[in-house]
């Protein structure tokens, strides 16, 4: 197996943990829990900001002290968009499950910004469709650059069966403004039925880093560098949500040349 792939776990409480330190980077930091009907998690943030998704289901939040009531509202990644929860650095949070729940804990190190905890709510959202024919994909954008945050970048997309997706073949691995932003970067995957598969390949211009990965339901890919292309099967709708942080919150990215002349076609 390749070590991008993190297999989540099939059980319940903390499914997959990827830090720094086990990815081998600086920034992105990645978490995955399911709890049950009753159960709680809680953390504190220290030197690190965090953006908790409710990828499926309801529970009852609290973050830098203040009580932000019942959230969630869908209960499957490919209905509707997402309840979100910013968390500064140096703060403590929690969260109760009301149904089954599946959080994601995405978090980057802290700025002193001194920013407040803050509910993401689904109507404030934007979204957007990109690409054309089997290309087409739909993005939801959770905490984008225009958004207050000190590091973290948050964004889920859904790829319709058959299409491909982070397509055409980009990359983000340079701190060389304003041409390219370095940024490390997760990619959760979850696939409708959940028993499809997909692909990814994670790759270098010099194919020092080549790494081709099928991709089931439930796994989480790291893209340290390179290019990051995926693609799902026929009859299997694709649903990841990325995580990005780097030395400068913007996403500028670098297209294969190779493969830029499906931007024109």
């Amino acid at each position: 197996m390749s070590k991008l792939i993190v297999k989540a776990d099939r059980g319940h409480g903390r499914v997959a943990h990827v830090t720094p330190e086990t990815a081998g980077w600086t920034y992105v930091g990645f978490d995955l829990h399911r709890l049950k009907p009753g159960e709680s998690v809680s953390a504190r943030t220290e030197g690190r900001e965090v953006c908790l998704v409710f990828v499926t289901g309801k529970g009852k939040v609290t973050a830098a002290g203040k009580d932000l009531g019942l959230l969630g509202e869908r209960m499957s990644p490919f209905e509707g968009k997402p309840w979100s929860v910013y968390v500064p650095e140096r703060s403590d949070w929690s969260v109760t499950a009301d149904t089954d729940l599946e959080l994601a804990v995405c978090s980057a190190p802290g700025l002193g910004g001194d920013l407040p905890a803050r509910v993401i709510a689904p109507e404030s959202l934007g979204q957007e469709v990109r690409g054309k024919g089997s290309n087409v994909r739909h993005v939801t954008n959770i905490l984008p650059e225009n958004e207050p945050a000190d590091s973290l970048l948050v964004v889920e997309v859904i790829t319709p069966a058959g299409n491909t997706s982070s397509y055409p073949p980009h990359k983000h691995d340079q701190d060389n403004l304003p041409a390219e932003s370095y940024l490390e970067e997760t990619y959760y995957h979850r696939l409708n039925p959940p028993q499809g598969f997909g692909f990814q390949r994670v790759y270098t211009d010099d194919r020092s880093l080549d790494e081709a990965m099928a991709i089931e339901d439930g796994d989480v890919v790291l893209v340290p560098k390179g290019y990051h292309p995926c693609a799902t099967c026929h009859g299997y709708d694709l649903y990841y949500l990325n995580v990005m942080a780097g030395p400068k919150r913007t996403w500028k990215f670098h297209n294969a040349a190779e493969h830029e002349w499906l931007m024109k076609a």
